[in-house]
């Protein structure tokens, strides 16, 4: 008997998974949780072979309670189960330990196949997809520590909607000064204008 827990904030989505998951007849849920805090107990208390679980809920991700997880229980194994299809998500979770991140629009059948293949010490992220992620996030850590501190300032400026000549005058530079920094922002972020790089900037969360 393979052992579940689900750990998802969507009590809806929670029920609905565990009445899937018990109509088999190797699956046992012994348990659900709505949120980090309480999923590292829960884990604790009932000793789950796997944890079904979302990456986002009010008080943390599924990252966060994947690591408190291992610390109780360190052979337990993951999978994420999130509409969150980001890049970013994708990469915390194989950081995390992941065995399979799988969208929830995706059928039951497919959830049911992977918490059995995990179980079994699948892992269904491809080694291609791991590599493409852990090299992206090499790239972009690379450009985030190349920024100055000044870059940065303009950046969140630049973020805020502020034009060239007003950054400048909040930041007491000239306006020449201001179009230098951007411009090296653009060639640092692999930008073509400000809107690009304010986006990319996004994407890497160097600012809100």
């Amino acid at each position: 008997m393979i052992r579940v827990v689900i750990v998802d904030d969507h009590q809806l989505v929670s029920d609905g998974l565990a009445m899937v998951l018990r109509d088999e007849a190797d699956l046992v849920v012994c348990g659900q949780a709505g949120s980090v805090a309480d999923a590292a107990p829960l884990v604790r208390d009932t000793k789950p072979d796997i944890v079904v679980m979302d990456f986002h809920f009010p008080d943390g991700t599924g990252p966060d309670a994947a690591a408190a997880i291992r610390r109780i229980q360190p052979n337990a194994r993951f999978v994420f189960l999130s509409r969150d299809d980001s890049e970013s998500a994708w990469l915390a979770a194989v950081e995390a330990g992941a065995g399979a991140f799988i969208h929830k629009s995706r059928a039951a059948d497919d959830v049911i196949d992977a918490v059995r293949r995990v179980a079994g010490g699948d892992s269904l992220i491809a080694p291609s997809k791991i590599a493409s992620l852990l090299s992206r996030n090499r790239d972009r850590n690379g450009k985030k520590d190349s920024l100055s501190a000044r870059e940065r300032e303009v950046l969140k400026l630049m973020s805020g909607g502020l034009s060239s000549r007003e950054i400048a005058g909040q930041m007491g530079i000239s306006y020449a000064t201001v179009r230098t920094h951007i411009r090296s922002l653009d060639t640092k972020l692999g930008a073509h204008s400000k809107i690009e790089a304010v986006a990319t900037a996004r994407e890497m969360k160097l600012i809100d």
